[in-house]
Parts: C-alpha cells; sequence; structure tokens
C-alpha cells in the first residue's frame, strides 16, 4: 500500500510489501503517482513538505528513507532547499536526488555543489529511478556503517549478514573477538595507541579470514575491541589459531620495552586503586549454526554473551566453541 501523506489530505494506493519512505517537495507538477510504482516490493509512504523545517518536523515523526526534489518550471529554490537540508544534523544523511526533466548544465552543477546525491535530467524511467533510489539508499546505509577506525563493516551489516545466512539454512560459524585488558591499556597509554592497537587486530582478523576463508568469511567491526567474523565451521581451528598466534605476537610490541620485559602494567582501575594488568591478549567465542538451530540473530547474540563472559575468564589468549544446545 502506498499512503501519500499531504498537509491536507492522506490517499491510499495499493502496492506490495514492506515500507519506504519518501521526502518529496515538488514545484510546477505531481509525481506522487509515479513514486508509487518506485518500489515494486515496497509500500511506499510519501511525506510532501515545503521547506526544511517542515521535513525536520516530519522526520522526528517517521523516519525518511529518501528525499527527491521534482522541478518542472521555477528553479530558483532548490539550490537553497538542498543547503538548508544539508545543513541541518537530522537531516543531512538522507541521499537526496533532484528529479529536473530537461535542466541545464548550470542547474545540475549547483545542485551537486549544494550536496544532491544525484540528479535526473531526463524524464522519469521507472526501472532507472528506482534503480538509482535504491543504489543511494544502500550506499547511504553502508557508508554510515562502517567504523571510521578499521573501515569495517558495523553492527547493522553484522546483524544482516547473521540474519541472511540463517534463512538461507546455511551452516556457519558466528565468532565474536575481544581484547582481554584493552580499557587498563587504553587509559595507560591514550585513545591514539588504543585506536592504533585496534587498527593492527582489525588488519589481523580480516587477513586471516581473507586468507583462509576468501569465499564465504566476513568479518565486522561492533565498536572499541569488539570484532564479529563468520566463517565455515571446518575453518574455526585454523583461523581462530591463526588470528590468536598473530596478535600474541603483535601485541608485547605495543608496550614500552620495560612495560613488555615485566609483563604487565599498573593501573588505577574503577575504584581509584592501582591494579596489575597483564599484556593485552585476545579471546575469541564461537557458536555455531547448524540444522537451522537458530531463527534469527538476537538467539544467537543471547548464547554468545554468555560464552563471551566464560572465554574472558581464562588467562591468556583462547577461543571457545559452544557445545551447548540453544537455549
Amino acid at each position: 500500500m502506498v499512503k501519500v501523506i499531504d498537509k491536507n489530505k492522506t490517499v491510499k494506493i495499493m502496492t506490495r510489501r514492506g515500507r519506504f519512505h519518501v521526502g518529496l517537495c515538488q514545484s510546477g507538477g505531481d509525481i506522487t503517482e509515479k513514486l508509487t510504482k518506485l518500489i515494486p516490493a515496497a509500500n511506499v509512504v510519501v511525506h510532501n513538505f515545503d521547506t526544511a523545517e517542515e521535513l525536520h518536523r516530519q522526520y522526528r515523526r517517521s523516519y525518511i528513507d529518501l528525499l527527491i526534489l521534482a522541478i518542472r518550471d521555477d528553479v530558483s529554490w532548490v539550490g537553497d532547499m538542498i543547503r538548508r537540508i544539508k545543513s541541518q544534523t537530522l537531516l543531512q544523511f538522507i541521499p537526496l536526488m533532484v528529479y529536473a526533466p530537461g535542466a541545464d548544465k548550470s542547474l545540475i552543477v549547483n545542485c551537486l555543489n549544494e550536496g544532491a546525491d544525484d540528479v535526473t535530467t531526463e524524464e522519469w524511467d521507472n526501472g532507472i529511478m528506482s534503480a538509482k533510489a535504491m543504489m543511494l539508499v544502500s550506499r547511504t546505509q553502508r557508508d554510515l556503517d562502517v567504523n571510521p577506525s578499521s573501515r569495517l563493516p558495523g553492527a547493522n551489516v553484522i546483524e544482516y549478514e547473521i540474519d541472511k545466512r540463517i534463512q538461507t539454512g546455511e551452516k556457519f560459524a558466528v565468532c565474536y573477538a575481544d581484547l582481554d585488558n584493552f580499557k587498563a591499556y587504553n587509559d595507560y597509554h591514550g585513545y591514539i595507541y588504543g585506536d592504533k592497537t585496534i587498527r593492527i587486530t582489525s588488519h589481523i582478523i580480516r587477513t586471516v579470514v581473507q586468507d583462509l576463508a576468501p569465499d564465504d568469511g566476513f568479518v565486522g567491526h561492533i565498536g572499541g575491541d569488539d570484532f564479529v567474523f563468520i566463517i565455515p565451521p571446518e575453518k574455526i581451528e585454523p583461523v581462530c589459531k591463526n588470528i590468536i598466534s598473530t596478535f600474541d605476537r603483535m601485541a608485547p610490541f605495543r608496550y614500552d620495552e620495560a612495560d613488555r620485559e615485566r609483563g604487565w602494567i599498573d593501573v588505577p582501575n574503577r575504584k581509584g586503586e592501582m591494579e596489575r594488568f597483564p599484556i593485552l591478549t585476545i579471546s575469541i567465542a564461537v557458536i555455531i549454526n547448524q540444522k537451522k538451530m537458530f531463527k534469527h540473530p538476537g538467539e544467537m547474540s543471547h548464547m554468545m554473551a554468555d560464552l563471551k563472559k566464560y572465554t574472558k575468564t581464562l588467562p591468556g589468549s583462547n577461543y571457545m566453541i559452544e557445545r551447548r544446545r540453544k537455549y
């Protein structure tokens, strides 16, 4: 179903499933009917707006996937509109398309300079417009969900990847890796050294997974010192052992020579008392999805939390495979 949300009325038109929210500002014509066919497999919800402030109010009530500025006659307002939208924190990351059939080069350049993500000057072709819309939305979601330190996919992409494999009935292993004593290390050396260590760790995990599971491996970065990688079950031992051995060779050299030879650092704990923390190690908790054991990522996450806690109680770097049935 397509809902057109106007200041004065709501029109309903039938389509298939899902929801796709479009913010629409237009002059000199009406492309609402065209938008009903923009995403064939979705219920398109069109939010009409005339000002950036009005769009801002609508966005606070309902998430918007895509913005379209449609122009047929007066083009004088469009540059300012784009600039106002892109200047607002809540709105600046929404992909923005300009639909201006017959527009000249100067308008195209102006729109792109102001921050438009795409400018279409041909008459409406639903196949092309649909492909552009989905490309812009997918690219925005991808770029916003990339960790700035590691350049690896973030939590949303990780959840999507796990869910995709669950739904296809694939047999796979989810491995949750994080660093032991990283907070103490970060407090002791500072965030610049901490961030560098995170980037090195991400490089180790990514390289090992790419080398040993090149066809079906996946690596993501939840944030901080927490990583997730997905591999075939038969690759668990070689991948985890290689990650651990490489990390353990690297970690001591992230310390000063005196600390490295001593094997620990003294850092105030949360109570303000000095506490001894050993050299960084890495813990990997592993859960295997087999015989369609799990129905959604949340079930795996629940079991992973307990296994992760237990694995981190073990001395040194370790990996631990969950052997219990789903609970």
